[in-house]
């Protein structure tokens, strides 16, 4: 059983660890990309303090389409190479955005939103399953501990994207 409950951030690395075994333990022995994907962001949404939306988008071979998440409703397309999320997709690289009004071509689904920390996605095999998205209604709230961590919980997500289509 999971409580989902908001952990202590003031040491992000330790905090980090712990929703880390969190999620090892929520996606072993599962194999469905939806069910995981909805886990993952129902754990990540309520253990980070500070945040509004926390989710997915899957890449459909064309664009980005809105996948599970938590938070107000969200953009259900997002064009690669648009606003945070499109940026991260079609670069293949993290965008951490500490303050969402000033990047250029943002796209505000949800106008309290802030700042921004949005990793890509990508398969073993090199195509892009999509992006992670998390915001947050404070400028500044992400920080280079949070790369680092959203990274490693992205890339354990992945694995079990990896495992499935093994």
């Amino acid at each position: 059983m999971y409580q989902a409950d908001a952990l202590d951030f003031t040491d992000k690395p330790a905090a980090y660890a712990e929703l880390a075994s969190q999620v090892r333990g929520l996606l072993e022995g599962e194999h469905d990309l939806i069910a995981n994907a909805a886990n993952f962001a129902a754990l990540v949404f309520h253990a980070l303090p500070m945040v509004n939306w926390a989710g997915f988008y899957f890449h459909d071979g064309k664009e980005l389409v809105v996948g599970p998440f938590q938070g107000r409703p969200a953009c259900v397309r997002i064009a690669l190479g648009r606003g945070v999320c499109g940026t991260a997709a079609q670069s293949r690289t993290t965008q951490l955005v500490e303050d969402v009004n000033a990047f250029d071509g943002h796209i505000a689904c949800d106008a309290a939103s802030q700042s921004e920390i949005v990793v890509p996605l990508v398969r073993t095999d090199g195509s892009l399953l999509g992006v992670w998205d998390v915001d947050s209604p404070h400028t500044g709230r992400f920080d280079e501990a949070d790369r680092t961590g959203m990274e490693k919980l992205c890339a354990l997500f992945m694995d079990a994207v990896d495992r499935r289509n093994a």
